[in-house]
């Protein structure tokens, strides 16, 4: 039996208490502050606002309207419901809303864990704007389980965060490592100066089924392009398609890149022949010049470039941008030289990846296990009985 079962069995054996948060708190809203107030008004003091990115950081400002141990929720907006743990000197915008405890008897970090998860569960997503106002949030009913079980609960579930963010940490480590070692080379060459050819695929008319039907040929769509190595296809076309349309075969190993919509500037290697649609550009890169894997990196590493070129209504990408894209050669002037240290780099950074990038043995499936692992105790450690329907049981 463990500590909290131990604690839980001898203190609140038939359940606990049920208080409403406005029982426990105090509630009020953030005022209006808008970009330009902090702009003109820069300070030490953070501003948080709807947003989830950041911690919900907007910006820092030289005054501040709280001071101390509080909880914030997104009052408005995609992120309603949305509650976070603050300490310290800082203001909330009017779509933030503020619980401070008034109650001795409950702990603020411990009424976080909980409304994490409850609060959501009281957003009205009525007229297509999602809320969870002052008024709603005041009724939610929160455990009162006597101080050490909530200290104990804390523990156990900061303890989980502890090592989650570690993992995160680790893989932002590796992100800058990556960054770092791709970014000492100088020397510079354009995607289309090291392509030995470029071009884009194609998508045969749907409505003709013979292209299509029993079709063999791997045809690539944009959504598969997803910054990893292509070893099969979801979709096949026939020998009919490839040769009657613009999808037309590649070889192995060229870099592609995606180049509308939602995909764009996400990129792959084809690590068989296969064809694609007309929003992939397929790269073969020159083997005298440079590595295809250390291409791959560089642009996986500029994705932030590519994305910042995107276009119109959908995001669009073009060949000529993707192209246009700057890739550092080290020692351009020896190739022997410039092929083993281009190797050196890719050896590093496959290894980091596959720490930190495989599905099934990286840190995505750790952080996911660990993640998974943190919502079924913090769930389990968070569900009480109501003590008044425990003593009519």
């Amino acid at each position: 039996m463990s500590k909290l079962e131990q604690l839980i069995n001898e203190i609140c054996p038939n359940g606990v208490e049920f208080k409403a948060v406005e029982d426990v708190a105090t509630i009020t809203r953030g005022r209006v502050i808008s970009k330009d107030y902090i702009h003109n008004n820069k300070g030490e003091f953070p501003v948080y606002s709807s947003q989830t990115e950041n911690n919900g950081e907007l910006g820092c400002i030289s005054t501040y309207d709280f001071d101390g141990e509080y909880l914030t929720w997104t009052t408005d907006g995609a992120n309603a419901g949305s509650v976070f743990y603050r300490t310290g000197k800082f203001s909330i915008t009017n779509v933030c809303g503020l619980v401070k405890i008034s109650d001795a008897n409950i702990l603020t970090r411990f009424l976080y864990f909980f409304l994490y998860v409850e609060a959501k569960k009281h957003v009205n997503y009525g007229m297509g704007n999602p809320k969870l106002m002052s008024n709603v949030m005041a009724k939610i009913e929160a455990p009162l389980p006597p101080l050490p079980v909530q200290e104990e609960i804390v523990r156990i579930l900061d303890k989980f965060t502890e090592l989650t963010a570690e993992l995160t940490a680790r893989k932002q480590q590796y992100e800058y490592y990556r960054d770092d070692l791709l970014s000492k080379n100088t020397n510079k060459k354009s995607l289309k100066q090291i392509a030995l050819s470029s071009r884009s695929g194609g998508t045969p008319l749907k409505s003709n089924k013979d292209y299509y039907e029993n079709g063999t040929i791997p045809w690539l769509r944009t959504q598969e392009v997803v910054f990893n190595e292509i070893n099969k296809t979801d979709c096949f076309i026939t020998e009919l398609a490839v040769q009657e349309t613009s999808a037309k075969w590649i070889p192995e190993n060229c870099v592609i890149v995606a180049i509308s919509g939602a995909s764009a500037g996400r990129c792959a290697i084809n690590k068989i022949p296969l064809t694609t649609n007309q929003h992939c550009l397929a790269i073969e890169i020159n083997p005298e010049v440079a590595l295809y894997k250390y291409v791959f990196y560089c642009v996986c590493n500029q994705y932030d470039d590519l994305i910042a070129k995107k276009e119109g209504a959908r995001g669009d990408l073009n060949s000529s941008r993707i192209l246009g894209l700057e890739i550092p050669i080290p020692y351009p002037e020896d190739k022997e030289k410039s092929l083993a240290e281009q190797q050196r780099i890719v050896d590093i950074l496959d290894r980091f990846d596959t720490l930190c990038n495989d599905i099934s043995e990286g840190l995505p499936a750790e952080i996911e296990a660990r993640q998974k692992q943190y919502e079924y105790y913090r769930d389990k450690l968070l569900t009480f009985k109501k003590k008044e329907a425990a003593e009519n049981e």
